[in-house]
């Protein structure tokens, strides 16, 4: 057994077991503000492995920091700070598509209401509906990740679904990403247009930091998949070509933190979390 080998089974012994303590199962749902944001009302979900701040008003993320406190999206609604604050979030998905939801509010978000559906020890289900009623959103909250779903899509329009943020906690030329395209490192400033392989997903770093942030989508497509550096954030959109969307139906997507920066086991812990190998 090589030495590299050897290597990426402790890290995925220390991940796994760090994944099925019972202890560490925890996801606890408050209420309050992210005033890192511009102080708008949040739901708070703090897990062992982030801590998520969905704006109530929008629908989206506005913060998700790891576990040392660092917001990987830096959300602002200050109007007319664009790249640096008020286009960043996660999932960003409808857009001047019979309305503009599920994005932290901004002068440009429409509004949405929201009924929490479950709140246990090891999950959280919060459904938002956007304000003209034909589109809702679903999250669900676990100990390792959160997951969006569009569960039902205005007759006729279109969606994405995008990260854009800051690895790290701020874009510069110290991050990277990989994707299910290859196993190849690749800086930031990097583009990629095409449809990522199955099964779909990126994941951002930055080298001064032990983890990664991923973006999953758990159903395959033949759709264009793009990411580019902008100004200050990523911007990358799954059923995205330029500005064009091409989403329609009902889809799942995660996003979370990965203990490591090693390509082998974030891409085993994307097929953990779709079922195809055991925890």
């Amino acid at each position: 057994m090589t030495l590299k080998r050897l290597a990426l089974l402790l890290i995925l012994a220390q991940w796994s077991c760090a994944c099925t303590a019972q202890t560490e199962r925890v996801v606890q749902l408050t209420h309050g503000h992210d005033d890192s944001a511009g102080g708008g009302p949040a739901y708070i979900i703090s897990t062992p492995a982030a801590t998520y701040y969905l704006e109530k008003d929008g629908g989206g993320l506005s913060s998700m920091l790891d576990r040392d406190g660092v917001d990987w999206l830096g959300f602002h609604s200050e109007e007319g700070s664009g790249h640096k604050g008020e286009y960043r979030g996660f999932p960003n998905a409808v857009h001047r598509q019979d309305g503009n939801y599920f994005h932290a509010m901004n002068a440009g978000t429409d509004p949405s209401t929201s009924v929490v559906e479950a709140a246990s020890d090891d999950h959280v289900r919060i459904v938002f509906t956007s304000g003209n009623g034909q589109w809702e959103g679903r999250w669900d909250f676990y100990f390792d990740r959160c997951d969006f779903t569009m569960s039902e899509v205005s007759p006729g329009f279109r969606y994405w679904v995008q990260y854009e943020g800051v690895p790290g906690g701020e874009m510069d030329t110290t991050d990277f990403w990989y994707a299910s395209a290859n196993d190849q490192r690749h800086p930031i400033e990097e583009p990629f247009l095409g449809d990522l392989p199955a099964p779909e997903w990126m994941a951002f770093g930055d080298q001064t930091s032990p983890r990664m942030l991923l973006v999953l989508h758990h159903q395959d497509d033949e759709f264009p998949d793009n990411y580019v550096s902008r100004p200050y954030m990523t911007v990358l959109g799954f059923g995205r070509k330029d500005k064009d969307k091409f989403l329609d139906i009902p889809q799942t997507f995660s996003i979370g933190f990965v203990e490591s920066t090693d390509y082998l086991v974030i891409d085993r812990v994307v097929r953990q979390i779709l079922g195809q190998v055991p925890d």
